[in-house]
């Protein structure tokens, strides 16, 4: 499928974007070792939160799901059973690595998949950490398929992580549950704490000092009612739109997430001239929360290179790199590699497509640089990545010709009702069928 998107001039909008992806992996995962039932309302039911719903279901938890309303009957620490069948988990890296680490305390054997895009990500990164703790788990060459061999003795670990990784640090917090000890992770970088938040507000045995997380054996985690803030990544992408629109539209997300490990993306944009600001900031859960404000802007071209402030910001660089070329000057990315192993090779995509559209953008050893260009119309492929696809959606707005943007299927991964959205706020878009071959994503 394909979307076809003409140069458009915005409305003036107040929205709410949907749930938060992390948050509401974590909701169902925690939800489903916690003792009774946990209330969730603004759940995603996006595929992949989907896909690791339909995997606690095939080990016998009971789920009510009535679109953005979730209710968890947590089996607690033992409770969760066998599955018939192996766990197909799509494209969601999130629901592999967080369950690798809980499937690998329980008393039975698991059998994780994905799809082609998530069997070539690198799991090697989890199963080093996991196995140090007894975890006993065999791959494919580092990728999926992973067989998971139950009944192990989980033990402590004091682990430095190499690389900053949130999933990484989820899935060892997971398995640290079942060890008789405390377990120390180190971290080198900032990196989300959704997993950390939530197990606090369940009476969980963590702290966490400065970079330091400290996970003791947990007897019991007590239910929780929540409500999922907005999803800031997906936030991002409409923020963006606002920011390169040509007239004078003003708009307005209300109550999206704003956790400190996860906004970089807010720190990069106002460093690059961005007119947004925060409003009736509040909590859900243990979730920090605010209305965002966004205007056009002028935007300026600077040079990215923090490695804190990259790594609050990793899932929203191909839309920077959009507004990179949008921003008068030349804006400058280094230290981007974690880039190269998400859904597709996310630099690759983004500089293989930017071109087509007349970017000037050079991929370098170091990062990318990016040159204020004019997007001219034209033909981009995604590769079946979605955030890839909303980036291209949103350069075509202000673009001097119509973009198609080809395969984009996967969008509902992570942003379900993300055409409606763009309808809401005034882009001409419009969905077609594509009979041609899907071009293998950039590796």
């Amino acid at each position: 499928m394909n979307y076809n998107v003409f140069p458009s001039t915005l409305n003036s909008s107040e929205i709410r974007v949907p749930g938060d992806k992390s948050i509401s992996h974590r909701a169902l995962i925690f939800g489903a070792i916690a003792n009774g039932m946990s209330s969730f309302t603004g759940f995603l039911p996006s595929n992949d939160c989907l896909a690791t719903l339909r995997a606690f279901q095939n080990m016998g938890l009971v789920i009510s799901h009535d679109n953005t309303n979730l209710r968890v009957h947590g089996l607690g620490l033992k409770g969760l059973k066998n599955s018939s069948m192996p766990h197909d988990l799509g494209n969601s890296g999130t629901a592999v690595r967080l369950l690798a680490g809980l499937l690998a305390a329980q008393d039975f054997d698991s059998t994780l998949l994905g799809d082609e895009s998530l069997s070539i990500r690198p799991m090697n990164r989890i199963i080093e950490p996991l196995s140090l703790m007894g975890a006993k788990i065999s791959s494919q060459a580092g990728c999926l398929p992973l067989e998971i061999t139950g009944q192990q003795n989980i033990s402590d670990i004091n682990y430095d992580m190499p690389l900053a990784s949130a999933q990484v640090k989820s899935s060892i917090i997971l398995a640290a549950l079942y060890s008789d000890e405390q377990t120390i992770i180190t971290e080198c970088g900032i990196t989300r704490d959704h997993s950390e938040r939530m197990l606090m507000s369940m009476s969980g045995p963590i702290e966490t000092k400065k970079s330091k997380v400290l996970i003791g054996a947990s007897k019991s985690l007590e239910p929780i009612e929540m409500q999922i803030p907005g999803d800031f990544s997906s936030a991002s992408f409409l923020i963006a739109a606002f920011l390169i629109n040509k007239n004078s539209a003003s708009l307005i997300l209300k109550d999206v997430g704003i956790n400190p490990t996860r906004i970089g993306f807010l720190s990069i944009i106002k460093l690059m001239g961005a007119k947004i600001e925060l409003k009736n900031i509040g909590v859900f859960g243990n979730e920090p929360t605010a209305d965002i404000h966004v205007q056009s802007s002028n935007l300026v071209g600077i040079n990215i290179d923090d490695p804190d402030l990259i790594s609050l910001a990793i899932d929203e660089f191909p839309i920077i790199f959009i507004l990179g070329a949008y921003a008068q000057g030349l804006t400058k990315i280094s230290g981007i590699d974690e880039l190269r192993f998400k859904e597709s090779d996310r630099i690759k995509s983004m500089t293989v497509g930017m071109k087509c559209l007349g970017v000037s953008i050079n991929d370098t050893d170091q990062g990318v640089i990016i040159e204020n260009s004019e997007f001219q119309g034209g033909i981009v492929d995604s590769f079946g990545d979605h955030r890839i696809a909303m980036s291209f959606v949103i350069a075509a707005i202000a673009a001097t010709k119509e973009i198609t943007v080809k395969n984009i299927d996967n969008i509902n991964t992570s942003f379900p009702g993300f055409k409606d959205l763009m309808e809401q706020i005034g882009v001409n878009i419009s969905l077609h069928n594509d009979n041609s071959s899907t071009t293998d994503a950039p590796k």
